[in-house]
């Protein structure tokens, strides 16, 4: 009877080479997840306004797009935040769970205040409300835009007929702010204020006057070059002479064809954005690499967000945002 065959001899285990023996990477996560988490060396986060999709100014532009589908392209984009359109949610433990699916968080949204045309105690009130629903979604600064005689919103030429603040208006409005930027500071959050087309605070004259008779320690500036370049103003100079007040970023472009006709026309200012006269950085006239150093020289930290209100019929949201995400991403290596 044969023998039965000897049991093979389970093969040595090969040593592994030096390339081998590394630890294996861990699988990478989704470029959504990993966005939302900004490298320890970068100051600077990225968000885009919700403009881009739906206008809440302008409720026919992208009034068809869900809230849904604008938090997603955002992500997809590649953006880590956003502002608060009309659209979102307001429970706030709904809108978180919405943006965290997505890597998303709020790092800011538009307060109209009317310090010039209301009792004080009104526009506390209702800053109070705004400053808490902030907080509880995640922003720590808060935009507000004086809108009292604003005719922003009016079908009235935005150069010709932009208010003047008279000097007690002026005084109502500075101390104001300064009120209602004790208020944030209670939250831990800072108080910025976005000068505007349309707005008693249009101009490089107005904002120098607005910066120089408030606090510093309770107000910022919300620094927007598109609303520089259309009030016809050098943004370069306003960026270095206020850039140590600068506690949040809007970056938006221009187009001067459009801006031209709009003040030959004796346009609005709602004209003129569904016009086109603005866009995302890249796609205008404004160069954004000065704007870039000078912030990155003066070591500002905080928000950059893309911020260019267009019809989306004619300018697709998504295009738009891989568009400015790109551009960034090229100019200022972020």
């Amino acid at each position: 009877m044969a023998k039965p065959a000897a049991k093979a001899k389970p093969a040595a285990k090969a040593k592994p080479t030096a390339k081998s023996a590394a630890k294996p990477k861990p699988a990478a996560k989704s470029a959504i997840k990993s966005a939302a988490k900004p490298t320890a060396k970068s100051a600077i986060q990225l968000a885009i306004a919700p403009i881009g999709w739906t206008n809440d100014d302008l409720p026919e532009l992208g009034g068809e797009i869900p809230f849904e589908q604008c938090v997603s392209e955002m992500a997809l984009a590649g953006f880590t935040g956003s502002e608060v359109g009309n659209k979102y949610p307001k429970d706030p433990k709904i809108l978180n769970k919405a943006l965290q699916l997505r890597g998303l968080t709020i790092c800011n949204a538009w307060f109209s205040s009317f310090l010039t045309t209301k009792p004080y105690k009104e526009v506390e009130k209702e800053f109070i409300k705004h400053r808490d629903f902030l907080y509880a979604v995640g922003a720590r600064v808060i935009g507000a835009a004086e809108q009292g005689h604003s005719i922003q919103g009016q079908p009235k030429p935005v150069f010709d007929a932009k208010p003047v603040f008279t000097a007690d208006e002026w005084k109502q409005l500075c101390e104001g702010l300064n009120k209602l930027g004790v208020l944030a500071g209670k939250k831990g959050m800072k108080l910025t204020y976005h000068h505007h087309m349309g707005t008693g605070v249009q101009s490089a004259e107005e904002i120098d006057r607005l910066m120089e008779n408030t606090d510093p320690k309770l107000l910022g500036l919300l620094y927007d070059t598109g609303h520089m370049v259309f009030a016809g103003e050098d943004h370069l100079a306003v960026l270095n002479k206020w850039v140590k007040r600068i506690g949040h970023v809007h970056l938006k472009d221009m187009r001067p064809a459009i801006r031209k006709q709009a003040v030959k026309e004796k346009w609005s200012f709602l004209t003129a954005v569904k016009s086109g006269v603005f866009t995302v950085p890249g796609d205008g006239c404004v160069d954004f690499t000065p704007v870039f150093d000078v912030l990155k020289k003066a070591k500002y930290s905080g928000w950059m967000v893309v911020e260019a209100e267009q019809d989306p019929a004619k300018a697709n949201p998504l295009e738009y945002a891989i568009k400015a995400r790109s551009y960034i991403r090229d100019k200022a290596k972020i």
